[in-house]
């Protein structure tokens, strides 16, 4: 199973790259901080500055049926912010 599963390409993620160079990615949720390092530069050709990652918790939720209450919730997810050194980029557009 591979680390990064896919980047996050959302406003404050752009703003996010485009002035602090950091760049955001949902990674699989047993990957610690090094794992993540070495995939992103493996991946893209960078070398990474900073790892920073976020556990999410899923979201419970409840609906009203004509059979009765029905209550699920969503994947839990892990979130990674990878700050680049200093005048790399990563073009996440190019593969589109």
């Amino acid at each position: 199973m591979s680390i990064l599963i896919k980047p996050i390409i959302t406003e404050k993620a752009t703003l996010d790259s485009e002035l602090k160079n950091c760049y955001s990615f949902f990674v699989s949720t047993n990957a610690n901080k090094i794992d993540i390092k070495k995939a992103v530069e493996d991946t893209y050709g960078v070398s990474v500055d900073k790892v920073r990652t976020m556990n999410v918790r899923p979201d419970r939720r409840t609906r009203y049926t004509k059979t009765g209450i029905q209550h699920g919730k969503t994947n839990a997810t892990k979130k990674a912010i990878v700050q680049l050194a200093e005048g790399e980029t990563i073009d996440l557009y190019a593969n589109l």
